[in-house]
């Protein structure tokens, strides 16, 4: 399996207890999908590894126990923490013409209601229950809210994102005239 034909499901983030047991952070929108998880595949030393699952518990802001067959110590739960976890994209549900998935928009053209072609979708990014898409744009990066006002469409065979960028958003990210100091105040 190889990562092209994957999608990032989450991370393992520490070990639980002394039995090999592993938290695991699913990194998307609805953890209570992968309840039933049989299989995932763990990126170690940049290739993607099958791992059976036992056993796997829900527990709050998006993380699980898990017990892997075969993960049986605290020592070998260790050296699987960092790990990224896959998931072959076969096994994403097909989403409306209108939804979309993060890792699909990545080389999309953003294009702007008011402003036309504006530049191509880098990476999206997740923080702190913010997403963001990262767009290059005349040489500096530009963070768009994934907000429903914001992100209008993506248009799969055109590989283009519709936005509506709110006012002063590009000259946020373009402005580099800062106010300075002069040296020889005091």
């Amino acid at each position: 399996m190889i990562q092209d034909n994957c999608y990032l499901l989450g991370y393992i983030v520490r070990t639980h207890g002394t039995a090999g047991n592993v938290v695991i952070y699913l990194d998307v929108d609805y953890p209570d999908d992968y309840e039933d998880l049989e299989t995932v595949y763990v990126e170690i030393k940049g290739e993607l590894v099958p791992y059976f699952i036992e056993d796997i518990n829900l527990q709050k802001q998006s993380n699980a126990i898990v017990t892997f067959e075969d993960v049986d110590t605290i020592v070998k739960a260790q050296a699987l923490v960092g790990s990224s976890l896959y998931l072959p994209l076969e096994e994403l549900s097909e989403l409306g013409d209108d939804e979309f998935y993060y890792h699909e928009i990545k080389g999309f053209k953003v294009v702007d209601k008011t402003l036309g072609e504006l530049g191509i979708v880098r990476e999206v990014y997740s923080l702190n229950g913010q997403d963001l898409i990262a767009m290059d744009y005349q040489g500096s990066e530009v963070l768009i809210p994934t907000a429903n006002d914001i992100v209008i469409k993506a248009d799969k065979e055109a590989k283009s994102l519709l936005v509506n960028l709110p006012e002063g958003l590009l000259e946020v990210y373009l402005d580099n005239s800062s106010e300075s100091i002069p040296d020889d105040a005091d």
